[in-house]
């Protein structure tokens, strides 16, 4: 049903997850595949939505090639909320897309715009990593900062950002890195893994991580570490409480079972390769 105005009479948000290797990034773009594009063929073939823009579709933000997501938001507009159940969603959607989460927002939420913050998590291989070393610094980046030093620039946008959070932990042989802050500039958390490593890693100080925050005095290019380590886990809203599909986090477990199994296969079969041609790592996680 539509209202006087001829608008859609509800507006739904959804969050849904991805295992972003096999696609180009979460937005749509001309003849590679995407996240958004798997999402409006679902939406549109079940009749949810006809044209993206007639919807008022928005999401929370765009991952970046390679890049997962376990909380993405994106909202629109519907005359049938009914389909929008994400069991129902999730039969049209490939098994490395899954929506998990819903809920009926007013007409004016946007999911990039309301967001008070977000949450990603880093996996980074630690071999030669010292971690309290990296745990002191992430204190210093705590705090309202210019993190125009750990971004890739647009001179049209600041890069003024309050992180609230940063905590560092072992996890096997790995480091796992959960980072929240009221919002990301491009490229904001990798260019951060990349600063800590350096650190971590001794190749820089302390004095070098301050004198980067100070981007008006010291600028210094760093790469963006790899994106396959990233995932967005979470986009904080005030007021909002998402409704959880039971049915679809079990079905959508199930799913990601088969891809831990193949991928923990995978990564097994490259170690004995590795280990076949001489280079076994001297740390003995592996």
């Amino acid at each position: 049903m539509k209202d006087r105005s001829g608008e859609f009479s509800l507006r739904i948000a959804l969050q849904l997850g991805y295992l972003g290797n096999r696609y180009h990034g979460f937005q749509i773009q001309p003849h590679v595949p995407t996240i958004e594009d798997k999402l409006f063929n679902a939406l549109e073939h079940l009749g949810i939505i006809d044209n993206p823009k007639k919807a008022k579709y928005s999401a929370a933000g765009r991952t970046d090639r390679g890049v997962h997501a376990l909380g993405q938001v994106v909202a629109f507009n519907t005359d049938k909320p009914e389909l929008t159940m994400p069991r129902i969603l999730n039969s049209k959607l490939p098994d490395d897309i899954w929506v998990w989460g819903r809920a009926e927002v007013s007409k004016a939420f946007d999911p990039r715009r309301k967001a008070v913050s977000r949450e990603y998590r880093y996996l980074l291989y630690r071999e030669g990593l010292d971690i309290s070393k990296m745990r002191i610094a992430s204190t210093l980046l705590v705090g309202t900062h210019d993190f125009a030093n750990f971004s890739t620039r647009d001179a049209e946008k600041s890069t003024k950002r309050t992180m609230k959070r940063i905590e560092i932990r072992i996890s096997g042989p790995f480091i796992t890195l959960d980072i929240t802050a009221d919002s990301f500039t491009w490229n904001m958390v990798r260019k951060i893994v990349t600063g800590l490593s350096m650190v971590g890693r001794g190749s820089r100080d302390l004095l070098w991580l301050r004198s980067m925050l100070k981007p008006d005095k010291y600028v210094e290019v760093i790469k963006s570490a790899p994106s396959f380590g990233l995932t967005l886990k979470k986009v904080n809203y005030s007021g909002i409480k998402f409704t959880e599909d039971e049915y679809a986090k079990k079905a959508v477990a199930r799913a990601l079972r088969d891809q831990f199994i193949w991928y923990g296969t995978m990564a097994e079969v490259v170690r004995s390769m590795k280990d076949s041609m001489g280079h076994q790592n001297s740390d003995g996680l592996y």
